[in-house]
């Protein structure tokens, strides 16, 4: 299956953003939930191996988008290797809030999860993704995530990670006895590098900070990547429970 969904957004005249595009193809459908917010509800089950899904996001100059979803989306084995590419544009003093509930890998899958990301100056981003590695009880399949983000045309951060290898996901060097893995990127940028019992947050050389977390569940993993999003945004946070 091939199915693609955008979301724009634009400033009308008295300063208020609007949603002036909203297109759809199941699996991928979005709502408008509020005046700046969209969420998307899976109308099929997918990906599946051999789907080809693609989300295009252009959040358009001094607008505000906030994107979620309703529940968590489940990568499920199929013919070949299923693909999710999201790409978005955030324009100058634009604001961005992308936080989707988890991906699950469920065993047998096979999946790339790729997002390019492009801001304009003075654009506040927030960008959180969480993968849990398979269901209750048993072993993920195979994830190849690549995250590219770009900031006036210069590169702003490359990042990209594999699951589902067994001799190296449990490894102490990757993940270890977790069983998620999350990061936030935020445009706020922090002083300095902070590490904490499953969770660091680290300055980038350009306009941002990259939190990375790993943990034994989802709401473990959740509340040390928020722990982690206020450590970049104040300077003197509490320690996560």
């Amino acid at each position: 299956m091939r199915a693609s969904a955008a979301v724009a957004t634009a400033l009308t005249g008295d300063g208020r953003t609007i949603i002036r595009r909203l297109a759809s193809a199941p699996p991928l459908t979005l709502r408008q939930t509020g005046p700046r917010a969209v969420h998307l509800i899976s109308t099929a089950a997918g990906p599946l191996g051999g789907d080809r899904l693609a989300l295009d996001v252009d959040v358009a100059p001094y607008t505000t988008l906030e994107l979620g979803s309703v529940a968590g989306t489940l990568v499920l084995p199929g013919d070949g290797a299923s693909e999710m590419l999201v790409t978005a544009r955030v324009g100058a003093g634009a604001t961005l809030r992308f936080a989707p509930e988890p991906t699950v890998l469920a065993a047998g899958c096979d999946h790339r999860l790729l997002v390019r990301l492009t801001l304009e100056a003075d654009a506040d981003v927030f960008w959180r993704e969480e993968i849990v590695f398979g269901r209750h009880g048993e072993s993920p399949g195979r994830c190849h995530a690549r995250f590219d983000a770009t900031c006036d045309g210069l590169p702003l951060l490359r990042q990209e990670f594999t699951i589902g290898d067994p001799a190296l996901d449990a490894s102490p060097a990757v993940y270890g006895t977790a069983r998620c893995v999350g990061t936030t990127f935020l445009t706020a940028r922090t002083d300095k590098p902070t590490v904490s019992d499953g969770v660091a947050v680290l300055p980038l050389a350009g306009p941002g900070t990259l939190v990375s977390a790993l943990a034994a569940d989802a709401v473990e993993l959740r509340s040390r990547l928020e722990w982690g999003e206020q450590t970049a945004l104040t300077p003197a946070p509490t320690s996560p429970r």
